[in-house]
Protein backbone atom coordinates (compact mmCIF):
# COMPACT_ATOMS: atom_id res chain seq x y z
CA UNK A 1 0.00 0.00 0.00
CA UNK A 2 1.29 3.44 -0.88
CA UNK A 3 2.09 6.14 1.66
CA UNK A 4 -0.96 8.20 2.56
CA UNK A 5 0.26 11.47 1.01
CA UNK A 6 1.62 11.73 -2.52
CA UNK A 7 3.53 15.00 -2.97
CA UNK A 8 3.64 16.38 -6.52
CA UNK A 9 6.34 18.98 -7.17
CA UNK A 10 7.40 21.06 -10.14
CA UNK A 11 11.06 20.83 -11.20
CA UNK A 12 13.54 23.64 -10.75
CA UNK A 13 14.39 25.67 -13.83
CA UNK A 14 18.12 25.23 -13.33
CA UNK A 15 19.69 21.84 -12.76
CA UNK A 16 23.02 20.99 -11.17
CA UNK A 17 25.16 18.90 -13.53
CA UNK A 18 26.48 15.64 -12.12
CA UNK A 19 30.21 15.60 -11.41
CA UNK A 20 32.24 13.85 -14.10
CA UNK A 21 33.82 10.86 -12.39
CA UNK A 22 35.39 7.65 -13.51
CA UNK A 23 32.67 5.11 -14.04
CA UNK A 24 29.86 7.68 -14.11
CA UNK A 25 26.92 6.48 -16.19
CA UNK A 26 24.29 8.17 -18.36
CA UNK A 27 20.56 7.89 -17.69
CA UNK A 28 18.97 4.46 -17.96
CA UNK A 29 15.37 5.14 -18.96
CA UNK A 30 14.28 1.65 -17.98
CA UNK A 31 15.50 2.13 -14.42
CA UNK A 32 13.44 5.23 -13.69
CA UNK A 33 10.15 5.28 -11.78
CA UNK A 34 7.36 4.08 -14.06
CA UNK A 35 9.64 2.43 -16.67
CA UNK A 36 6.63 2.08 -18.96
CA UNK A 37 7.19 5.78 -19.72
CA UNK A 38 10.55 4.97 -21.36
CA UNK A 39 9.31 5.25 -25.00
CA UNK A 40 7.56 8.57 -24.27
CA UNK A 41 10.68 9.83 -22.51
CA UNK A 42 12.96 8.84 -25.36
CA UNK A 43 10.71 10.57 -27.88
CA UNK A 44 10.85 13.84 -25.91
CA UNK A 45 14.59 13.62 -25.25
CA UNK A 46 15.43 12.95 -28.90
CA UNK A 47 13.22 15.85 -30.05
CA UNK A 48 14.85 18.17 -27.51
CA UNK A 49 18.31 16.98 -28.56
CA UNK A 50 17.59 18.06 -32.12
CA UNK A 51 17.17 21.62 -30.84
CA UNK A 52 20.17 21.61 -28.53
CA UNK A 53 21.96 24.32 -30.52
CA UNK A 54 18.92 26.64 -30.54
CA UNK A 55 18.07 27.89 -27.03
CA UNK A 56 15.21 30.06 -28.31
CA UNK A 57 13.44 26.95 -29.65
CA UNK A 58 12.93 25.73 -26.08
CA UNK A 59 12.16 29.16 -24.63
CA UNK A 60 15.62 29.91 -23.28
CA UNK A 61 17.85 32.92 -23.78
CA UNK A 62 21.41 33.00 -25.15
CA UNK A 63 22.88 32.98 -21.64
CA UNK A 64 21.45 29.49 -21.14
CA UNK A 65 23.02 28.04 -24.29
CA UNK A 66 25.25 25.63 -22.38
CA UNK A 67 22.34 24.33 -20.29
CA UNK A 68 20.30 23.73 -23.46
CA UNK A 69 23.31 22.09 -25.14
CA UNK A 70 23.18 19.38 -22.48
CA UNK A 71 19.88 18.27 -24.00
CA UNK A 72 21.86 17.06 -26.98
CA UNK A 73 24.11 14.92 -24.80
CA UNK A 74 21.44 13.10 -22.83
CA UNK A 75 22.69 9.68 -23.95
CA UNK A 76 26.21 10.38 -22.63
CA UNK A 77 25.89 13.09 -19.97
CA UNK A 78 26.50 11.71 -16.43
CA UNK A 79 23.31 11.07 -14.48
CA UNK A 80 22.77 12.00 -10.84
CA UNK A 81 19.85 11.47 -8.42
CA UNK A 82 17.08 13.96 -9.12
CA UNK A 83 17.31 15.07 -5.48
CA UNK A 84 20.73 16.55 -6.36
CA UNK A 85 20.04 17.66 -9.92
CA UNK A 86 17.05 19.83 -9.02
CA UNK A 87 18.02 23.02 -7.20
CA UNK A 88 16.28 26.28 -6.41
CA UNK A 89 14.15 27.74 -3.66
CA UNK A 90 11.62 24.92 -3.32
CA UNK A 91 14.22 22.15 -3.26
CA UNK A 92 16.47 24.07 -0.87
CA UNK A 93 13.55 24.37 1.54
CA UNK A 94 12.61 20.72 1.07
CA UNK A 95 16.20 19.66 1.81
CA UNK A 96 15.97 16.08 0.57
CA UNK A 97 19.67 15.43 1.21
CA UNK A 98 19.36 16.38 4.89
CA UNK A 99 16.32 14.25 5.71
CA UNK A 100 16.86 11.60 8.41
CA UNK A 101 16.64 7.98 7.18
CA UNK A 102 12.97 7.38 7.97
CA UNK A 103 11.88 10.62 6.31
CA UNK A 104 14.14 9.91 3.32
CA UNK A 105 12.39 6.56 2.86
CA UNK A 106 9.04 8.32 2.94
CA UNK A 107 10.28 10.82 0.34
CA UNK A 108 11.37 7.97 -1.95
CA UNK A 109 7.85 6.51 -1.77
CA UNK A 110 5.72 9.63 -1.94
CA UNK A 111 7.53 12.50 -3.70
CA UNK A 112 7.19 12.84 -7.47
CA UNK A 113 8.66 15.66 -9.53
CA UNK A 114 6.61 16.28 -12.67
CA UNK A 115 9.18 16.80 -15.41
CA UNK A 116 8.96 18.18 -18.95
CA UNK A 117 11.77 15.86 -20.04
CA UNK A 118 10.94 12.68 -18.09
CA UNK A 119 7.26 12.91 -17.19
CA UNK A 120 7.68 12.11 -13.51
CA UNK A 121 10.72 11.38 -11.34
CA UNK A 122 11.26 10.13 -7.80
CA UNK A 123 14.10 11.68 -5.77
CA UNK A 124 16.40 8.69 -6.33
CA UNK A 125 15.94 8.55 -10.13
CA UNK A 126 19.28 9.37 -11.78
CA UNK A 127 19.05 11.82 -14.69
CA UNK A 128 21.44 14.31 -16.31
CA UNK A 129 21.12 18.08 -16.09
CA UNK A 130 18.86 19.44 -18.83
CA UNK A 131 16.87 22.52 -19.80
CA UNK A 132 13.28 21.98 -20.92
CA UNK A 133 10.03 23.52 -19.73
CA UNK A 134 6.52 22.10 -19.81
CA UNK A 135 5.36 25.02 -21.94
CA UNK A 136 7.57 23.94 -24.85
CA UNK A 137 6.03 22.78 -28.14
CA UNK A 138 8.52 20.26 -29.53
CA UNK A 139 8.51 19.44 -33.25
CA UNK A 140 7.25 15.91 -33.75
CA UNK A 141 5.97 15.73 -30.17
CA UNK A 142 3.76 18.77 -29.74
CA UNK A 143 3.02 20.69 -26.54
CA UNK A 144 4.72 18.82 -23.73
CA UNK A 145 1.83 19.25 -21.28
CA UNK A 146 -0.46 17.51 -23.77
CA UNK A 147 2.10 14.80 -24.48
CA UNK A 148 2.63 13.98 -20.82
CA UNK A 149 -1.05 14.24 -19.91
CA UNK A 150 -1.75 11.26 -22.13
CA UNK A 151 0.89 9.16 -20.40
CA UNK A 152 0.71 10.42 -16.81
CA UNK A 153 -3.06 10.45 -16.40
CA UNK A 154 -3.61 6.67 -16.08
CA UNK A 155 -0.63 6.33 -13.73
CA UNK A 156 -1.54 9.21 -11.43
CA UNK A 157 -5.23 8.34 -11.50
CA UNK A 158 -4.33 4.82 -10.38
CA UNK A 159 -2.15 6.15 -7.61
CA UNK A 160 -4.82 8.59 -6.43
CA UNK A 161 -7.35 5.76 -6.29
CA UNK A 162 -5.34 3.80 -3.70
CA UNK A 163 -7.18 3.44 -0.34
CA UNK A 164 -6.37 6.33 1.97
CA UNK A 165 -4.38 8.17 -0.70
CA UNK A 166 -4.27 11.97 -0.59
CA UNK A 167 -2.38 14.07 -3.13
CA UNK A 168 -0.64 17.29 -2.09
CA UNK A 169 -0.28 19.23 -5.34
CA UNK A 170 2.54 21.78 -5.21
CA UNK A 171 2.89 22.09 -8.99
CA UNK A 172 2.92 25.41 -10.81
CA UNK A 173 0.26 26.05 -13.46
CA UNK A 174 2.36 24.86 -16.41
CA UNK A 175 3.08 21.51 -14.75
CA UNK A 176 -0.45 21.15 -13.40
CA UNK A 177 -1.55 20.98 -17.04
CA UNK A 178 0.25 17.63 -17.40
CA UNK A 179 -2.32 15.97 -15.12
CA UNK A 180 -5.79 17.29 -14.46
CA UNK A 181 -7.46 15.00 -11.93
CA UNK A 182 -10.65 13.28 -13.00
CA UNK A 183 -13.94 13.97 -11.25
CA UNK A 184 -13.42 11.02 -8.93
CA UNK A 185 -9.75 11.72 -8.18
CA UNK A 186 -10.13 15.48 -7.68
CA UNK A 187 -11.72 15.10 -4.27
CA UNK A 188 -8.50 13.45 -3.02
CA UNK A 189 -6.27 16.24 -4.35
CA UNK A 190 -5.25 19.27 -2.30
CA UNK A 191 -3.59 22.11 -4.22
CA UNK A 192 -1.39 24.52 -2.29
CA UNK A 193 -1.69 28.29 -2.59
CA UNK A 194 0.32 30.78 -0.57
CA UNK A 195 -0.88 34.20 0.55
CA UNK A 196 0.68 36.99 2.58
CA UNK A 197 -1.53 39.03 4.88
CA UNK A 198 -0.51 42.45 6.15
CA UNK A 199 -2.31 45.14 8.07
CA UNK A 200 -3.86 47.78 5.84
CA UNK A 201 -5.63 51.04 6.72
CA UNK A 202 -9.00 49.33 6.38
CA UNK A 203 -8.00 46.00 7.90
CA UNK A 204 -5.97 42.98 6.81
CA UNK A 205 -5.00 42.84 3.14
CA UNK A 206 -4.21 39.48 1.55
CA UNK A 207 -2.11 39.06 -1.59
CA UNK A 208 -0.87 36.08 -3.57
CA UNK A 209 2.78 35.15 -2.98
CA UNK A 210 4.60 34.16 -6.16
CA UNK A 211 8.35 33.48 -6.00
CA UNK A 212 8.55 32.98 -2.25
CA UNK A 213 5.62 30.57 -2.43
CA UNK A 214 8.10 27.99 -3.71
CA UNK A 215 9.95 28.12 -0.40
CA UNK A 216 6.74 27.69 1.59
CA UNK A 217 5.69 24.70 -0.51
CA UNK A 218 9.09 23.11 0.08
CA UNK A 219 8.83 23.73 3.82
CA UNK A 220 5.34 22.25 3.90
CA UNK A 221 6.45 19.12 2.06
CA UNK A 222 9.40 18.74 4.43
CA UNK A 223 7.15 19.09 7.46
CA UNK A 224 4.90 16.29 6.20
CA UNK A 225 7.88 14.03 5.54
CA UNK A 226 9.39 14.63 8.98
CA UNK A 227 6.27 14.21 11.12
CA UNK A 228 5.85 10.89 12.94
CA UNK A 229 2.17 11.07 13.77
CA UNK A 230 -0.64 9.22 12.04
CA UNK A 231 -0.49 9.66 8.28
CA UNK A 232 -3.21 11.89 6.80
CA UNK A 233 -5.77 9.89 4.86
CA UNK A 234 -8.15 12.71 3.85
CA UNK A 235 -7.89 16.36 2.82
CA UNK A 236 -9.11 17.35 6.27
CA UNK A 237 -6.43 15.27 7.99
CA UNK A 238 -3.82 16.72 5.65
CA UNK A 239 -4.90 20.25 6.55
CA UNK A 240 -4.69 19.36 10.25
CA UNK A 241 -1.15 18.04 9.74
CA UNK A 242 -0.16 21.22 7.90
CA UNK A 243 -1.68 23.32 10.70
CA UNK A 244 0.91 21.91 13.10
CA UNK A 245 3.47 24.27 11.52
CA UNK A 246 1.53 26.71 9.33
CA UNK A 247 -1.57 28.83 9.37
CA UNK A 248 -3.81 27.18 6.79
CA UNK A 249 -7.33 27.29 5.42
CA UNK A 250 -8.92 24.37 3.54
CA UNK A 251 -11.61 25.12 0.98
CA UNK A 252 -14.98 23.37 1.42
CA UNK A 253 -15.51 20.02 -0.25
CA UNK A 254 -17.40 20.05 -3.53
CA UNK A 255 -18.16 17.07 -5.81
CA UNK A 256 -15.46 16.61 -8.42
CA UNK A 257 -13.45 19.64 -7.27
CA UNK A 258 -9.83 19.85 -6.14
CA UNK A 259 -9.55 21.21 -2.60
CA UNK A 260 -7.46 24.34 -2.02
CA UNK A 261 -5.09 24.53 0.93
CA UNK A 262 -4.25 28.18 1.50
CA UNK A 263 -1.12 28.85 3.55
CA UNK A 264 -1.36 32.31 5.08
CA UNK A 265 1.83 34.14 5.99
CA UNK A 266 1.23 36.94 8.46
CA UNK A 267 3.59 39.62 9.63
CA UNK A 268 2.76 38.69 13.20
CA UNK A 269 4.09 35.17 12.56
CA UNK A 270 7.66 36.28 11.85
CA UNK A 271 10.14 33.59 12.83
CA UNK A 272 7.64 30.75 12.67
CA UNK A 273 7.85 27.90 10.17
CA UNK A 274 4.91 29.27 8.24
CA UNK A 275 6.39 32.73 7.74
CA UNK A 276 9.71 31.76 6.25
CA UNK A 277 9.22 33.00 2.71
Amino acid sequence: MFAAVLVLLPPSERKLPAPVRRGSSPVDLGSLTWPELAPARERVLDAAAALADDPAAVGAGPSLAEEVARNGRWRSEPAHPASRVFTGVLFEALGLASLPPAAARRAAERVLVVSAAYGALAPHDAVPAHRLSMGTDLPGVGPLATHWREHLTPLLEGRAAEPGQVVLDCRSAAYAAAWRPSHSAAERVVAVRVFREVDGPDGPVRSVVSHDAKRTRGELARHLLLRRRREPDSPEALASAAAEAFEVELSPAAPGRVRQLDVVLRRACAGSAGSAA
